[in-house]
């Protein structure tokens, strides 16, 4: 079977997600110091989605974003958007990305429209890069404005313009060329938190009308009661998914539910929430039990609500780990071939080499007489333990 000399990108890249990134990485030299932006990113979203990664300053999700838009490169993984290659993207191929697979929005108003122009020639401008007619450029242009409710704002300049307005004008530059994908960076961080709901609103507006898979980063967590889907990047990571749903309940009022997930790679790793660490004193480690249907997550040390058995014959409490036979209190494998076991009746017993014990007094076995006692003998006259081969000599 031979394949067609020409590939449709478009029925290719449909089954595929509008933005996929595998093990992601970013690292910035600068003076010999390396800085790990990205440390092996894992994010899927499918087409049509409307999702916002939310993260601390620092966390990598503007680097996240300047990658995705091709304006930046990772060191390695996989990025792919829209179908494109972002590792292997030519120049060519760089340029028709940028213009039409993808759409942009930043927080800052100067950066998204020309200051000289009306909102309506902003728009028109866009369009007149790909080479439209200006009768389908002039429809385009009234039909964007409308859905984003600007149409009043046609022929006014950007300083003519309210914060929210410049916004919505930005949006409908960015979604001009009809891209598949649209990309915000901080959209509202310029704005009140009324005008911000109306722009993040008209956003909704876009994804669910035209069907535009649209990515929005932000550090502000108030961004994420608008989409239905939110991500942190925490460290370079994904680390965990908050997805929105609604339900009507039997009252007939609509109810949303959150319902928060952590992100597990490929290898198995996963982070916990910040405040679930911060309650439960996690540090350095903990230990995992296997449930039958989930996983228990304990401090690595012993507390009161972790299951403790004690071993028949000892008083040493163990712990269960996962994956071995069990440990003693102090940290000590059963299995191990040099372990020391203490029995009740003989606190003092030497067991390395697996000898019977011998009382160091008469009376009640296992306990030392009190100093100066008829039964504390002389140290010279003690009889030698059975079964003791200390190769350094005999034990007092």
């Amino acid at each position: 079977m031979t394949l067609p000399a020409v590939v449709d990108r478009a029925a290719l890249s449909a089954a595929e997600p509008d933005i996929l990134c595998a093990d992601l990485v970013r690292i910035f030299t600068a003076q010999g110091v390396e800085v790990q932006a990205l440390q092996g990113l894992n994010l899927v979203i499918e087409r049509g989605e409307l999702v916002a990664v939310v993260g601390a300053s620092g966390s990598g999700k503007s680097t996240l974003l300047s990658i995705l838009s091709s304006l930046d490169t990772p060191t390695a993984g996989v990025a792919r958007v829209a179908g494109h290659d972002l590792l292997t993207m030519k120049k060519v191929e760089r340029v028709w990305f940028r213009r039409e697979a993808i759409g942009f929005v930043w927080q800052q108003t100067s950066r998204n429209l020309l200051p000289y122009l009306t909102a309506a020639e902003n728009v028109a401008a866009a369009l007149a890069i790909t080479g439209r007619r200006r009768q389908e450029r002039a429809e385009r242009v009234a039909l964007l404005l409308d859905l984003l409710e600007v149409s009043h704002c046609a022929a006014r300049r950007p300083t003519e313009l309210s914060g929210g307005e410049q916004q919505r004008v930005a949006i409908a530059v960015g979604i001009a060329n009809e891209p598949r994908v649209l990309l915000a960076d901080e959209p509202t961080g310029e704005l009140d938190d009324v005008t911000s709901a109306h722009v993040l609103e008209a956003m909704r507006s876009v994804n669910r009308e035209l069907g535009v898979t649209t990515l929005i980063v932000t550090h502000d967590p108030a961004v994420s009661e608008h989409v239905a889907r939110t991500v942190q990047i925490r460290d370079g990571r994904t680390s965990t998914e908050v997805l929105r749903s609604t339900r009507v309940d039997e009252h007939g009022a609509e109810q949303t539910i959150a319902a928060e997930y952590a992100v597990l790679d490929r290898v198995g790793r996963l982070q916990l929430p910040d405040d679930f660490v911060a309650a439960l004193e996690l540090r350095e480690r903990v230990r995992l039990e296997l449930e039958p249907d989930h996983v228990g997550v304990w401090p690595g040390t012993a507390h009161a609500g972790a299951p403790v058995r004690r071993d028949a014959g000892t008083d040493a409490a163990r712990v269960p780990e996962s994956g071995d036979a069990g440990t003693d209190a102090a940290g000590v494998p059963e299995s191990a071939p040099d372990a020391v076991a203490r029995p009740k009746s003989a606190p003092d017993a030497d067991f390395e080499t697996g000898g019977p014990a011998v009382p160091e007094a008469a009376g009640d076995p296992g306990l030392r007489p009190e100093a100066g006692s008829a039964a504390e003998a002389d140290p010279a006259d003690r009889p030698d333990p059975v079964g003791d081969t200390d190769s350094e000599g005999d034990r007092p």
